[in-house]
């Protein structure tokens, strides 16, 4: 899978999806019609691999109930049809993001130069200190 092609949620993953009354445009017809969306996917039916799975856990947090549902609210949009487009997108879009591998860190070790400019700048840095200390009257 590209990172241009994102795969579409199946649809035997898909709990349930709801319409909610939403917040935001719509003047006085947000009051009337339940234009938001809440999207309930079951993480587990995805068959994500073990390093996705820690991934797409990382990546939803709050989103992410402990019974493994992940839970997308969609309001962005006026309409019933483009929120409910919005939150299946969303939903995708998360885990293909949870497929991408983050590459390992390799361990670097400081140059003996560098062990060295370090040790100078401390020692430096002490001597100037320690000339802020007592004068004595000697």
């Amino acid at each position: 899978m590209s990172k241009t092609e994102i795969a579409p949620i199946p649809d035997e993953a898909i709990v349930d999806e709801k319409f909610l009354a939403a917040t935001g445009p719509g003047g006085q017809n947000v009051n009337k019609v339940a234009t938001a969306v809440q999207l309930r996917i079951d993480a587990l039916r995805l068959g994500l691999p073990p390093y996705a799975w820690e991934r797409l856990k990382e990546l939803a947090g709050s989103r992410l109930t402990s019974s493994g549902e992940l839970v997308i609210t969609a309001r962005r949009f006026r309409s019933q049809d483009a929120n409910r487009i919005d939150a299946r997108a969303r939903a995708a879009e998360l885990v293909a993001k949870a497929y991408e591998r983050q590459a390992k860190r390799v361990k670097t070790r400081p140059s003996r130069a560098a062990k060295a400019k370090r040790l100078e700048a401390k020692s430096a840095r002490s001597h100037i200190k320690r000339g802020r200390g007592r004068v004595s009257m000697d």
